[in-house]
C-alpha cells in the first residue's frame, strides 16, 4: 500500500503504507480519485505547516470503493461506490447537541488534522460516507465534496427561483455556486477578473463580468432594472469584493461569505443598516448538502465532467500540485490512487 505524504517546502514523499483494517463502525476504502482544492494548495504553500503535522497524508476530496466493512456497519456493504464528508465531530459539545455538527466545537477537518485520502487505502468512520448513483463516474465523485460546499452556500442564502444572485469570484467554488444557483431557477451573474474562468462560465450559460474593466456597481444596477442582487456569494477573498458586496445588494439583500479571508478585512456596516442587509457565514457542508450534490450530478442538471483539467497517477503527486500552480485559472486537478479504475 502506497501513501503521499507532504513533508513542507512544497514537497511530497511516496511510502509504503500499512492498510488500516475498520474498528467498529468503520469501512476501509480503495480509493479512487482525489481531488487537489484551495485548501491543499494552501498546505502546499506552506501556509498551513503550523496545522498539519509532519509528514501527512492531506486530500480529502474524493471517491473510493468499500474493500472492508468493520463490526456494526449495516447500511454499506464491500463493493459500495462512495464518497467521504470529511468531517470528524465529537457527537456532544453545544453545536453537535444543537444539530450543527458540520460546525462542532472540537472539528477534526479529516486530510488536514488527521490522515487523508492520497493513498491507495483509506479507513473512515460509516458515518462520513455518501453513496454514489451508478451513473455518476468516480471521476465526478472526487468533486461531489466542492459541490457539496456550492450546495451549503444556496441553502444558507436562502436563493430562490426567479431572484437575481452575484457571485464574486469566479475560481471552482464560485463556478459550482453559480451553476447551483442556477439549478434552483436563480439569474446569476459572475465577477470575475480571469479571461479563461470569464469564458468557461459563459460556456455553462451563466453571465461574466470584468470588474476591472466594467464598474460592477453600474453593471448589476443595469442587469437589476436598478434594484441590485438579491443574493451575493463573495468566494474571492480579496478587499475588493468586501467593498462590492455592499454596493451591489439589494435593499434586505443577502450577502454570503464564503472565502476564507487571509486578514481581517475592513467591512462597510454602514450598508447594513441604511439597506437591512444580512450578512450569512456558510462554513463547509451538511449531510444534506451531499445528497443534494449528488442528486444534482446523477439528475444531469450539473456536469462535473467539465471541471477536471487533469489526471494524475499517485506517484506524480508532486506534479499535478505543480501543475495547479502553474496554471491558477485550471478548475480541478485529479490524482488517480489506484491504477485499476
Amino acid at each position: 500500500m502506497q501513501a503521499a505524504q507532504y513533508i513542507g517546502n512544497k514537497s511530497f514523499q511516496i511510502v509504503e503504507g500499512k492498510s488500516i483494517a475498520p474498528a467498529a463502525g468503520e469501512v476501509r476504502l480503495r480509493v479512487s480519485f482525489v481531488g487537489i482544492c484551495g485548501t491543499d494548495m494552501h498546505i502546499y504553500h506552506g501556509v498551513m505547516d503550523q496545522r498539519v503535522k509532519m509528514p501527512q497524508t492531506i486530500g480529502h476530496e474524493m471517491s473510493g470503493v468499500i474493500e472492508e466493512v468493520g463490526e456494526g456497519v449495516t447500511d454499506y456493504k464491500v463493493g459500495d461506490r462512495v464518497v467521504v464528508r470529511p468531517l470528524d465531530y465529537c457527537g456532544d459539545c453545544p453545536a453537535c447537541n444543537a444539530g450543527h455538527s458540520h460546525v462542532c466545537h472540537n472539528l477534526k477537518f479529516m486530510g488536514i488534522d488527521s490522515p487523508g485520502a492520497f493513498q491507495n487505502s483509506w479507513t473512515v468512520k460509516a458515518r462520513t460516507l455518501h453513496r454514489l448513483p451508478d451513473n455518476v463516474s468516480l471521476k465526478e465523485g472526487a468533486l461531489i465534496e466542492p459541490l457539496s460546499v456550492a450546495c451549503h452556500d444556496i441553502s444558507r442564502s436562502r436563493l430562490q427561483a426567479g431572484e437575481k444572485a452575484v457571485v464574486i469570484g469566479g475560481g471552482p467554488i464560485g463556478q459550482l455556486v453559480a451553476l447551483v444557483a442556477k439549478s434552483v431557477g436563480a439569474e446569476v451573474m459572475l465577477s470575475e477578473v480571469n479571461a479563461t474562468r470569464r469564458e468557461f462560465a459563459s460556456k455553462n450559460g451563466v453571465l461574466a463580468v470584468n470588474p476591472l474593466e466594467q464598474d460592477i456597481e453600474a453593471s448589476v444596477k443595469e442587469w437589476t432594472g436598478g434594484k441590485g442582487a438579491d443574493v451575493v456569494f463573495e468566494v474571492s477573498g480579496v478587499q475588493a469584493a468586501i467593498d462590492a458586496m455592499t454596493k451591489i445588494a439589494a435593499v434586505r439583500g443577502r450577502i454570503c461569505m464564503v472565502a476564507i479571508h487571509s486578514t481581517k478585512p475592513a467591512v462597510d456596516l454602514f450598508q447594513f443598516f441604511w439597506k437591512e442587509l444580512e450578512l450569512l457565514g456558510a462554513r463547509v457542508y451538511e449531510s444534506a448538502d451531499f445528497d443534494m450534490a449528488i442528486d444534482l450530478v446523477a439528475s444531469g442538471k450539473i456536469d462535473l465532467q467539465a471541471f477536471i483539467s487533469s489526471i494524475s497517477p499517485l506517484s506524480d503527486i508532486g506534479g499535478a500540485f505543480a501543475s495547479m500552480d502553474n496554471n491558477p485559472a485550471g478548475m480541478k486537478a485529479l490524482v488517480s490512487c489506484n491504477l485499476e479504475q
